[in-house]
């Protein structure tokens, strides 16, 4: 049976085309793709993002538990602090990527994807022998709002969080009389904030932003803008661009690995010989140099040998051009300026290595 978020008659209501999305009914659209896209980029949207998981990790041992099962140094984050990281295999690939806020001294919040909750959960209790820790699976009782575009920040002051948190930090905080999580972070490479809320106060919490927000030229927002403004962005999105078979290293995501992190973890031989040798593949971004559309699946070519696939690809508003992501082989002559050729309808056609992300980043925060 598929999921529907506490928002689900609200969507209905405003006209939006739903889809199935990782097992939930989700709006894919409520005007069109591209006003949507442009209504972050320019204003204000806001997204029902329920369908992401929230696990809380508590206990003595929390801290050196999440230190086993993630790349990245926990030991690091002051309260209230998050980190972009990934759950790893013994093999390094990626069973999912999350967010884990320190809430405070060995209590974290886990945000995980949709489609890996159940993944995610297992593979954290198969970690759990041998730690004092409780692992709670909140998901089914907290709703999830993003609101992102330049002008998100006005709309919070306009309803009195008149300090926003950090960008990567989470703060409590009260609106509308309603008690709330609020996190400077977002899926978009705009600036805003992703606002966690009970269940039973997430439809009045809804409404009224919409409501408030009308100055500033707020619009919902469906999974189908979702999905064209974090291509631009070059924001993975798991199941494309990430999966168990990828490390973190080819997955263009070194950045986010400490070199000199103490513990051991799940992965982390195969993570460090890639952190020297290089990974078996590389994720690159691409633009066409013609009309098509490359899209996910869609072969790779160099010199008539191929040589990857493309994970993500479609339209970019803003750009007015076609963008991709596709892994390829490692090879040295291969780089930002390089062309090469993604097979569609059995013909090959032309594509640009450019530099990601496709267009400039305002997440950290407009002052």
């Amino acid at each position: 049976m598929t999921k529907q978020t506490f928002l689900h008659d609200k969507h209905i209501k405003l006209g939006a085309k739903m889809v199935n999305f990782a097992g939930w009914d989700m709006p894919v659209q409520y005007s069109s793709i591209i006003d949507e896209h442009k209504t972050v980029r320019e204003s204000v949207g806001i997204f029902d993002v329920s369908h992401m998981g929230e696990i809380i990790v508590t206990g003595e041992d929390s801290l050196p538990y999440l230190n086993k099962i993630v790349p990245q140094d926990i030991s690091k984050l002051i309260d209230k602090k998050a980190v972009y990281c990934q759950l790893t295999n013994k093999n390094g690939g990626i069973i999912d990527d999350l967010i884990i806020y320190k809430i405070e001294n060995n209590k974290y919040l886990i945000i995980a994807n949709a489609s890996r909750i159940d993944e995610d959960l297992n593979w954290m209790v198969r970690n759990k022998p041998g730690f004092n820790v409780n692992i709670i699976n909140e998901s089914h009782n907290y709703s999830l709002l993003a609101v992102q575009g330049p002008k998100s920040r006005r709309l919070m002051e306009s309803v009195g969080v008149e300090e926003l948190p950090e960008f990567f930090y989470i703060k409590r905080g009260e609106i509308f009389n309603i008690n709330v999580w609020i996190s400077r972070t977002g899926y978009t490479g705009e600036d805003g904030v992703e606002i966690l809320v009970r269940n039973e106060f997430s439809e009045y919490l809804w409404d009224k932003l919409l409501e408030t927000g009308q100055p500033f030229g707020i619009k919902p927002i469906g999974l189908g803008a979702r999905d064209t403004l974090r291509l631009e962005a070059a924001l993975h999105l798991y199941g494309n661009d990430l999966d168990e078979d990828t490390t973190p290293v080819e997955a263009g995501l070194s950045w986010s690995i400490p070199r000199n992190k103490q513990d051991d973890y799940n992965g982390r031989k195969a993570i460090d010989k890639q952190l020297k040798d290089g990974g078996r593949k590389k994720l690159v971004g691409l633009k066409m140099l013609d009309r098509n559309i490359a899209r996910h699946g869609y072969d790779v070519f160099y010199n008539n040998e191929r040589i990857g696939v493309v994970t993500s690809g479609g339209i970019s508003p803003i750009r007015g051009d076609n963008i991709a992501l596709a892994y390829i082989k490692p090879l040295d002559n291969l780089a930002v300026g390089s062309t090469i050729q993604i097979s569609i309808r059995d013909k090959l056609h032309n594509a640009e290595i450019v530099k990601k992300p496709f267009v400039e980043k305002r997440n950290k925060g407009i002052k």
